[in-house]
């Protein structure tokens, strides 16, 4: 329990107390004022210490040891996906050229002898990208197109004007065609 004197002399710090922060806050309103002045003055405005805050945070994150390891690790396994994609795309090449060596006027589209690849997801997001790429290009180029094509159709096509250019002829390409 408290006595009277005691709260006496708690009821006047507490006064005191709130007129001491009543001029802190009109102190610190002034202060404000002040400075928003200073800045209009240097030309300085609210997005440019936003962009500066952010610049200062992002090169702060990125000295952070758990950023630049992140960061190297990242970029090695970029590295090593490169390569890999090269590796698969070489092959896949490859595999091409010993196909037509192996074959003239051989259609590539007989050569997929597993239905099950051909109706893979893996196998339809790369047939659409070529479709996409060969109607590109032949727009660039200036040729007309005709709706595009199957990916068939277009390696159909890429096979007879191969057997074409190895001297079959294009007589030759439609036989073996037809035989396929």
């Amino acid at each position: 329990m408290l006595s009277e004197e005691e709260k006496e002399e708690l009821k006047a710090e507490l006064v005191q107390l709130e007129d001491e922060i009543t001029t802190l806050r009109q102190v610190l309103s002034a202060k404000e004022r002040h400075l928003v002045e200073i800045k209009q003055k240097l030309g300085m405005n609210l997005m440019n210490e936003l962009k500066q805050n952010f610049s200062k945070s992002w090169h702060d994150m990125q000295t952070t040891p758990a950023y630049k390891k992140t960061h190297e690790t990242l970029s090695h396994a970029g590295q090593k996906a490169t390569a890999a994609f090269s590796n698969v795309g070489t092959a896949i090449s490859k595999k091409f050229g010993d196909m037509r060596s192996h074959s003239i006027g051989y259609s590539i589209r007989h050569s997929i002898s597993m239905p099950a690849m051909r109706n893979s997801p893996t196998f339809k997001s790369f047939e659409e990208r070529v479709e996409t790429t060969v109607t590109s290009l032949k727009t660039k180029v200036g040729g007309t197109t005709h709706g595009g094509g199957s990916f068939e159709e277009v390696l159909s096509s890429a096979a007879q004007a191969s057997a074409q250019s190895s001297g079959g002829g294009p007589r030759r390409a439609e036989e073996e065609e037809l035989q396929c």
